[in-house]
């Protein structure tokens, strides 16, 4: 005997309502600078998550939510690469990842 699951919008949104508050409760909490990189890619994953799941149930033939994800996609690619390169020159000055220790960036 198998049983079928029925997987609907409300369960995709649910799902990225979860990873979006993991995210931003990461960033609200953490003090490392890594653990706010990734923190903010579960933030941007959630939203791509959202995107998809709109467009498949939404307007099936329109690929508008596609294309918003895929750009979602390379976006949260380009702020990686960024925040590595950001935090490889801040642990050479300061030989800290943590975000406290950074008083010397204040404006």
């Amino acid at each position: 005997m198998s049983v079928v699951f029925n997987i609907g919008l409300y369960h995709y949104l649910i799902l990225a309502l979860v990873i979006f508050c993991i995210g931003l409760w990461g960033i609200v909490v953490c003090k490392n600078i890594i653990k706010l990189l990734v923190c903010a890619e579960f933030i941007l994953n959630a939203a791509g998550i959202n995107f998809v799941a709109f467009a498949s149930y939404v307007d099936v033939e329109n690929l508008s939510g596609l294309v918003f994800s895929l750009f979602i996609t390379i976006f949260a690619i380009a702020e990686l690469v960024l925040g590595v390169l950001l935090l490889i020159s801040i642990y050479k000055y300061k030989r800290s990842a943590d975000v406290e220790k950074l008083t010397d960036m204040k404006g």
